[in-house]
């Protein structure tokens, strides 16, 4: 029983760290006049963050909730952090053919 003791606290470090990870973040890429990916779902509480990898600026725009970011030049970041659960429609500002979709559980 002692030896099985530190491999089991050993496991449970693991294991915690891998669990309290999938809730801290998630990354939306901005490339090529799109979202990546389009439709992402997290957990209440997440943080969302979008960079811009194309060439020229883009928005945020949370439709339904009236958020909006301001202009992200190349390399730049918006995060909103999803403490509702529901489906958050978004778009490009300067590109509205540009959409995307966060589900929030």
């Amino acid at each position: 029983m002692r030896t099985l003791f530190p491999r089991i606290l050993m496991l449970a470090c693991l294991i915690v760290p891998a669990a309290a990870r999938s809730d801290t973040g998630s990354q939306i890429t901005i490339d090529n006049f799109t979202f990546s990916p389009a439709k992402l779902t997290v957990s209440k509480g997440t943080e969302v963050t979008w960079t811009n990898q194309d060439d020229i600026p883009h928005t945020i725009v949370l439709t339904g909730i009236g958020v909006r970011s301001k202009a992200l030049d190349t390399d730049k970041t918006f995060a909103y952090r999803f403490d509702k659960a529901g489906t958050f429609a978004y778009v490009c500002g300067l590109h509205p053919q540009m959409h995307g979709q966060i589900v929030v559980k």
